[in-house]
């Protein structure tokens, strides 16, 4: 399922702080540049990856051919820059949020109206 604009926004925001975890050098994209932002986007779910030397229609190549092969989607491609999203599947260890009252709301009204 592609990203809508309003997690696209979000997911932009996110990665606007983070650096490059992957750089693509003169080889290109080879079998263990792949494997590595595999494993990248599985430990971090947003990651930036940086081409290197590359003319923009080569760089959307580039960005297309990683988002087949990993399951990925394009957040962004900016520039030299790429910023890639994978949802992680939910593991067995991690615990499962419960829903929280809103803060500031009470279970019970209370009223010190009436009465000394």
């Amino acid at each position: 399922m592609p990203l809508t604009a309003q997690q696209r926004k979000s997911l932009k925001a996110r990665a606007h702080s983070l650096h490059p975890v992957v750089i693509i050098g003169g080889n290109g994209l080879s079998p263990s540049v792949l494997k590595e932002i595999d494993q990248s986007l599985k430990a971090h779910e947003l990651i930036k990856v940086q081409v290197a030397g590359e003319d923009r229609e080569t760089r959307t190549l580039i960005l297309e051919e990683i988002c087949s092969s990993l399951g990925a989607d394009a957040v962004q491609l900016i520039g030299r820059m790429l910023v890639l999203f994978r949802e992680a599947p939910p593991t067995e260890d991690q615990p499962v949020r419960r829903a929280s009252r809103p803060r500031g709301a009470r279970a019970t009204k209370r009223s010190f109206q009436g009465g000394v």
